[in-house]
């Protein structure tokens, strides 16, 4: 059997995506505000003029407080406001892509626990926890860099949750998303649901893969037959010592599982119990966190310059230990693909046009992409296509000197020089321009 190729056409719950390259969940720090809409789709608009298959919005939270896990995110529980973002994904569908929205609530890791300036403005606002949070995190409440006020979700309360998930689906399937992405790792609620590292519970949702059930059937029943997604986590970069910690079989399993209840694509990607270098693997990002620009930022962030220094310190270790990994995520995608019916997307450290078809039909189903689209907005345009070669990559640098300042709510661009010179010089020799009597038929239209 033929490999497929990365312009090849592929399913996920019966709409079908022009191609296997899909711009991977990411911050757009685009919040709430009227000019929300317009911010997101002058953001994402422009992989889908230059032919990417699939856009995955960065994760939106269910709940109209709380749960943010960084400054700038997107609410979706204001109906109002979810029916102004057709202005979002009428921009991606006139290219002919389609578009997923990224479903979150941070939980234990929301700006009211780590983010000390939010904090003293929101002094009222608990976490929401799947449970009592573990011994060496409230070791970090007491010693000041946290700040925990959690509140364990009762049986009822995680139902009501699940409800949030099913309603915001819904208000965005009614404002033209085709696909529903649950954000299930990077240490949100989902994931925390899925970790026995925070999960203690002993009611019907201490099996975490309960909750992904109960969503599944939330979505369903208010949203109707909508394709279904999710990242699923193994945390098998926890750090020495955490014994409680999701391993690869187990990842696996809940895969298998999910496959089961009915989800239509699956995302494994590897991590930590904690929101760390694990999950943007790559250099350590010496030029943002010494940025003046984002001095008084960080400050604010994390209780002072002091902490600051200290997180920068941890940032540093974590760098080096967590080094970057071209397609980290391959091997978990492999293993997962083995044993489910559904398509598996595989993301993390992917960057060259070989890399993707050497990794479909093998480790994965589709390949993505995330910090790569800061620095090149139009990357498809020179990774699609039947005369492009096999070394054709990213000009990303995986330096994460875009991720940093995101903690003091700057937005998510490329700030490293070498790499928008890179960049510059591609569109000057005109690899990035798009056909405008071509554009929507470079995929055809999403099928539903």
């Amino acid at each position: 059997m033929v490999s497929p190729r990365l312009d090849d056409p592929v399913d996920i719950g019966g709409v079908t995506l022009g191609n296997r390259l899909y711009r991977a969940p990411v911050l757009e720090c685009a919040g709430t505000g009227p000019d929300a809409p317009e911010r997101l789709a002058a953001e994402l608009e422009p992989a889908a003029r230059a032919g990417v298959g699939l856009i995955c919005q960065g994760a939106t939270i269910v709940r109209e407080t709380g749960g943010c896990a960084a400054p700038g995110m997107t609410r979706v529980a204001d109906p109002d406001f979810v029916a102004s973002l057709e202005t979002v994904t009428d921009a991606i569908h006139d290219h002919g892509a389609a578009i997923a929205i990224q479903l979150e609530h941070g939980g234990l890791r929301s700006m009211e626990t780590w983010h000390a300036e939010y904090r003293r403005e929101h002094p009222n606002l608990r976490q929401l926890a799947v449970s009592r949070p573990p011994r060496l995190l409230r070791l970090l409440d007491r010693l000041g860099f946290l700040d925990y006020d959690a509140h364990v979700l009762t049986t009822e309360e995680v139902y009501d949750l699940a409800a949030d998930f099913g309603r915001s689906a819904a208000m965005a399937v009614d404002a033209g998303y085709d696909i529903v992405h649950l954000a299930g790792a990077n240490m949100g609620i989902i994931h925390q649901f899925l970790s026995p590292f925070y999960n203690r519970r002993e009611d019907e949702f201490g099996d975490g893969v309960r909750f992904l059930e109960v969503v599944a059937d939330e979505v369903r029943t208010r949203a109707g037959d909508v394709p279904l997604m999710t990242k699923v986590p193994a945390e098998t970069a926890a750090p020495p010592g955490i014994r409680r910690h999701l391993t690869a079989d187990a990842a696996v399993d809940i895969c298998r599982r999910l496959d089961d209840a009915g989800y239509d694509a699956l995302v494994p990607v590897s991590g930590s119990v904690f929101w760390d270098a694990s999950i943007v693997r790559g250099s350590f990002p010496a030029r943002s966190w010494h940025d003046d620009r984002f001095r008084e930022g960080y400050a604010e962030a994390f209780g002072g310059p002091i902490r600051a220094r200290l997180v920068e310190l941890g940032n540093r270790i974590e760098a080096a230990w967590y080094d970057f990994d071209p397609a980290w995520n391959a091997a978990l995608c492999r293993r997962v693909r083995d044993v489910v019916s559904v398509p598996v997307l595989c993301e993390g450290g992917v960057r060259e046009r070989g890399e993707m078809d050497r990794l479909l039909g093998d480790a994965c189903d589709a390949a993505g992409m995330a910090r790569p689209f800061y620095a090149e907005p139009e990357l498809p345009a020179r990774l699609l296509g039947t005369d492009t070669s096999e070394e054709t990559r990213a000009v990303c640098e995986s330096c994460n000197n875009c991720a940093v300042p995101q903690v003091t709510g700057a937005t998510g661009v490329c700030r490293t020089p070498s790499v928008l010179a890179r960049a510059g010089t591609l569109r000057k020799e005109g690899v990035y321009v798009s056909d405008p009597e071509n554009a929507g038929e470079n995929n055809g239209d999403p099928v539903g």
